[in-house]
C-alpha cells in the first residue's frame, strides 16, 4: 500500500494536488492511503518550505506546484 501525503494548509492548490493524487492512484488501481498534513511543524519536518507538496512513502516528490494526475502516476508506479 502506498502512503500518499499532501503537505499544505488547505489552500485551493493543496486541494487540487490531493484530487490529482487520488485520481492517479485510482487510475493505477493501487491500494493507497491519503493523508493531508496541515501542521506547519510537520511540514517543515519534511524539509518543505513551499506548499503544496506531495510525499509518497516518506519521500518528497513535488514541492511548490500542482502536478497533474499523469505526472503523479509516474511517481507512484
Amino acid at each position: 500500500m502506498k502512503k500518499i501525503q499532501i503537505l499544505g494548509t488547505g489552500c485551493p492548490k493543496c486541494k487540487k494536488l490531493a484530487e490529482n493524487a487520488e485520481q492517479a492512484a485510482k487510475e493505477l488501481g493501487i491500494e493507497y492511503d491519503i493523508e493531508k498534513v496541515t501542521n506547519l511543524n510537520e511540514i517543515m519536518g519534511f524539509g518543505v518550505m513551499v506548499t503544496p507538496a506531495l510525499v509518497v512513502d516518506g519521500n518528497v516528490k513535488v514541492v511548490g506546484k500542482v502536478s497533474s494526475a499523469d505526472e503523479i502516476k509516474k511517481m507512484l508506479a
